[in-house]
C-alpha cells in the first residue's frame, strides 16, 4: 500500500455516513443492518455463485450474520456491500486474487467513513492506497499504467441502487425505510379509489 494504516476510530460509522449518502436506515448502527445475499449479488454485479465462493474461502465474508446451515441467510452490512464491489472491479482490471485479498484484509480494517477518503490504483499487479493528490501524483510519475477506484464513488454508486432493495435488521426489527415494491403501490392506489 501506498500510505501507512491510521488506527480506526472508535466504530465503523453509520450505514451511510454523512455527508456522501445520506443517514442511515432508523439511525441504526452498519452493524445491526444489512442486505441478504441476493440483494449483494445484485447491487455489485456479481453471481451468488461468487459471492457464495468468497465467503466461503473468506475473501469477503458477512459481517452481520454468515450461514448457519440450509435455508440460513447470509446478512452483508454496507460496508461489507462496498468490498464486494471492489473486489469485483479489481478481478475486473486483472488483479490477482492474491493481491485482492491482501487489499481487502486492508481495507477490513478501515472505518467506513476512512474508506470515503481513499482512493485505490493497480498496475493490474500491485494495489496501492493514496488518500492525498500529492500520493497520487507519486505513483503516476512512475511512468506505469494503473487504473483508479476512488471508494466515495464506489460508495455514491452502492447507495444509490442499494435504496431499492430491502434491508433487514439482524435483531429481527423491522427496518421502515424498505422500499415500497410497485405491486404495493398498484394495491394502496386501488385502495385509495
Amino acid at each position: 500500500m501506498c500510505v501507512d494504516t491510521p488506527p480506526e476510530g472508535p466504530g465503523q460509522g453509520e450505514l451511510f455516513p454523512d455527508p456522501l449518502v445520506g443517514e442511515g436506515f432508523d439511525g441504526v448502527s452498519d452493524h445491526l443492518v444489512g442486505f441478504r445475499g441476493p440483494t449483494a449479488c445484485q447491487v455489485v454485479g456479481i453471481t451468488y455463485r461468487q459471492l457464495d465462493y468468497w465467503a466461503r474461502t473468506g475473501l469477503v465474508v458477512p459481517s452481520i450474520r454468515s450461514a448457519a446451515g440450509s435455508g440460513s441467510q447470509r446478512l452483508y452490512s454496507f460496508k461489507d456491500v462496498l468490498v464486494l464491489k471492489i473486489v469485483k472491479r479489481l478481478l475486473d482490471a486483472g488483479v490477482s486474487l492474491q493481491n485482492i485479498r491482501i487489499a481487502v484484509d486492508h481495507l477490513r480494517r478501515r472505518g467506513i467513513r476512512d474508506l470515503a477518503g481513499i482512493t485505490l490504483f493497480s498496475d493490474g499487479t500491485t494495489v496501492y492506497e493514496c488518500t492525498s493528490p500529492e500520493e497520487v501524483v507519486d505513483l503516476l510519475q512512475g511512468g506505469q499504467g494503473v487504473f483508479g477506484i476512488a471508494v466515495s464513488g464506489a460508495m455514491r454508486e452502492i447507495s444509490g441502487v442499494i435504496k431499492d432493495f430491502p434491508a433487514e435488521r439482524a435483531d429481527g426489527g423491522t427496518v421502515d425505510d424498505t422500499p415500497e415494491d410497485e405491486l404495493a403501490r398498484r394495491r394502496a392506489r386501488r385502495a385509495i379509489s
